[in-house]
């Protein structure tokens, strides 16, 4: 189901005619949650539920130069030294932050370790800050942008070691 902006604007003309100051709203795909600000106007946090992908080594009987399906997110370069980590992926196109605002502490930093639900990032889509969520336990092997660098959907963002302890 892909939502327009009418759609949208749809919403939030509803959601004005009505007292409540609040609206979570959770699909097996995403999660959106509203709140009224001071202001009269609406704030919003969504999510957008993936699940990890994970690098395989390719089988032994693969020629050599022969093309290995990717998995979605995971760039076909360099990663080769990345076999059994899973990536965590931009769930949109967008701005990535590290932390969940200036001057704040970031999220995760290389090393650390998380589970499945640790939000390790936000991805700024149209003025709606989307929690990346690591997808895996483990530690954070490696983060592949800067903080405030665009990203495109499926982009890898950053790995985590799921054997790591």
């Amino acid at each position: 189901m892909d939502l327009t902006n009418d759609d949208i604007a749809d919403i939030l003309a509803v959601l004005d005619s009505i007292p409540y100051d609040e609206l979570d709203l959770q699909t097996p795909r995403l999660r959106l949650s509203l709140r009224r600000a001071p202001g009269g106007g609406w704030t919003g946090e969504s999510q957008v539920l993936t699940d990890p992908t994970v690098v395989t080594p390719a089988p032994n009987g693969a020629a050599p130069g022969q093309a290995q399906p990717q998995a979605a997110g995971v760039a076909a370069a360099g990663d080769a030294g990345r076999a059994g980590l899973a990536a965590v992926v931009a769930p949109l196109p967008g701005t990535f932050y590290r932390a969940p605002r200036p001057g704040a502490a970031p999220f995760v930093e290389v090393g650390d370790q998380v589970t499945e639900d640790t939000v390790v990032a936000i991805v700024e889509t149209m003025k709606l800050m989307n929690s990346v969520h690591a997808g895996a336990r483990g530690r954070v092997a490696e983060i592949c942008l800067h903080n405030a660098e665009l990203a495109a959907q499926g982009a890898t963002l950053m790995w985590i070691d799921p054997e790591a302890p």
